[in-house]
């Protein structure tokens, strides 16, 4: 199995290469990633900018790492294209620092990485943290291996956008694994407003107020201790695919609460 790995936090992001410790037990690692953070890029493209690709020292052994310039799509697009054609098995972006839920999956470059795995038919998934500060990557990571194992053996097949949220717990402290759906509030409509020499001038920033936390929803697992595992896109996802992911949930849960910690 091979695997790309990709992510928008940059080439140093340290859940990048917390994952990658994981994922290269599983298959043969590649890792392709922007070389700058470059959060909230969505699903954006540099459409005819040159995009340069470097190869860069892995800070995992058994991986090849390269740094791209361009966006997350960027570095997804170029790997699977270009640099190994035909060769992917799986597409992982993250582990982000901070998290995607809710209709804030839309402009997140993580996902949109992952998404350019599931337009090229390759299974996708995304993976972020609920944490800013003071995280544990080993759950994020874990999980992302246990998934790619599953997808390996076969329990998970067909085309797949898989939206993982994990909280910042430890894997053994996790109250479960849920299989949800997006909350319906996003991050990114705070406004402001200010003024400078050049005049008004207005800045997004993130609402961490989020609604619609039901059971049920990503937001809701991830404030309950649990891993959110949200399939993309939301209301068009098969009853066949939800149910694959019911049936493993009882071994991710099981393989988390026996992890070594």
């Amino acid at each position: 199995m091979r695997i790309l790995l990709t992510n928008d936090d940059g080439i140093g992001s340290p859940g990048l290469w917390a994952v990658a410790e994981e994922l290269v037990k599983v298959g043969d690692l590649v890792v392709a990633a922007p070389g700058e953070e470059r959060s909230g890029a969505g699903t954006s493209i540099s459409l005819r900018k040159p995009i340069w690709v470097q190869e860069v020292p892995s800070k995992v052994d058994g991986a090849q790492a390269y740094a791209v310039s361009g966006t997350p799509a960027d570095s997804a697009i170029i790997a699977i294209s270009c640099l190994f054609p035909g060769e992917f098995d799986l597409v992982v972006s993250g582990v982000n620092r901070g998290s995607n839920l809710g209709h804030d999956v839309y402009v997140s470059g993580t996902v949109g990485a992952a998404m350019q795995g599931f337009l090229h038919n390759i299974p996708s998934i995304a993976v972020s943290m609920y944490a800013y500060v003071d995280i544990d990557y080993r759950t994020a990571a874990q999980t992302a291996a246990l998934i790619a194992s599953h997808i390996e053996s076969g329990a998970l097949e067909g085309p797949m956008l898989l939206n993982v949220n994990v909280p910042n717990l430890a894997p053994n402290q996790i109250h479960g694994v849920e299989v949800t759906r997006i909350s319906r509030k996003n991050y990114c409509d705070r406004i402001e407003k200010d003024y400078d020499a050049s005049g008004e001038y207005y800045v997004i920033t993130r609402n961490e107020e989020l609604e619609d936390a039901a059971p049920g929803t990503d937001l809701w697992a991830v404030e309950n201790g649990r891993v959110s595992l949200t399939p993309l896109p939301d209301q068009v996802v098969s009853d066949r695919f939800f149910n694959q992911l019911n049936r493993i949930v009882p071994e991710l849960e099981a393989a988390l609460r026996t992890a070594v910690v």
